[in-house]
């Protein structure tokens, strides 16, 4: 037993050394931020033939919630492949604020972008239920507005303070937006899943909506959730923290996590394009 005993701590000091060579390896580190940049670049791409493929079907409405939805993963997938391209510039730039600032605000566009999806399900839910959907445009503007008027005073509280605990707060308010934006899925993807539940068997595309929302709901909630757990824990574990050079690997399993994956998913998932003439699930942004 003690010799199992040593043969465990041996082998688990062996794969600390390990990770702390690939975390200061340059080569290493080159690699992973490049392979964080082509798979953003890539899904931006899909992104933009999308929007493309839904403006040529459907011209004549001009800007919908689902034509939005996809210009905004083009401008955030564009925004981190930029980033992680130049990833040894974005990294060391100074004051620390420069860097949270280029970090977050991809982070704070994936957050509007993905609300979207609650707003477009609430206003189906709300429709559905005949109840007025006049409030829900301007609750999601108000929301958005105040999450990003709090972060610049963050920001801007991070600037002046010298104290690391600033930091630290502009992370937990992070991680608290996270969470509630996987709770908004929950609530609206939830309630829009159970009155889809309720149709008649035989209803039409009834299985392929339940499916559909189900697994948005299930891949949203899921990677908030991911980056509300691990950037509120890098507000107190420096080991875990991601806005940093020398943590390549953690930063390429937390982007693959929390926003490529669960991108190119939702992508896929709402791949199909509208109907040539409007349809009653098809509302215009304004």
């Amino acid at each position: 037993m003690k010799r199992m005993m040593m043969d465990y701590s041996r082998g688990g000091s062996q794969m600390e050394d390990w990770w702390k060579e690939i975390d200061e390896s340059k080569q290493w580190q080159k690699a992973v931020f490049y392979s964080l940049c082509a798979s953003y670049a890539t899904v931006a791409c899909v992104a933009l033939v999308q929007l493309i493929r839904i403006q040529l079907r459907v011209p004549e409405y001009g800007w919908t919630t689902q034509k939005a939805f996809h210009l905004m993963n083009v401008v955030v997938n564009g925004l981190r492949a930029v980033l992680f391209g130049l990833y040894r510039s974005v990294f060391l730039l100074r004051p620390k604020v420069l860097e949270m600032v280029l970090l977050d605000i991809p982070g704070l566009l994936f957050f509007s972008t993905y609300t979207l999806l609650v707003l477009f399900w609430a206003e189906i839910y709300h429709q559905a239920r005949s109840l007025p959907i006049d409030r829900l445009k301007p609750t999601y503007l108000t929301i958005n507005g105040i999450v990003y008027f709090i972060q610049v005073c963050m920001w801007a509280y991070v600037k002046q303070s010298a104290n690391p605990v600033a930091v630290e707060v502009a992370k937990l308010f992070f991680a608290v937006v996270s969470f509630f934006a996987a709770l908004g899925f929950l609530i609206y993807g939830g309630r829009l899943f159970f009155m889809l539940r309720r149709f008649p068997i035989e209803s039409k595309g009834r299985r392929k909506k339940l499916n559909e929302v189900g697994f948005v709901m299930g891949t949203c909630c899921t990677c908030f959730l991911i980056r509300c757990s691990v950037v509120a824990l890098s507000a107190f574990d420096k080991d875990a923290d991601l806005d940093v050079l020398n943590h390549p690997i953690l930063n390429f399993i937390f982007y693959m996590s929390v926003e490529i994956l669960p991108s190119a998913l939702v992508l896929f998932i709402l791949r199909k394009l509208p109907p040539k003439r409007v349809s009653d699930q098809y509302h215009p942004v304004s």
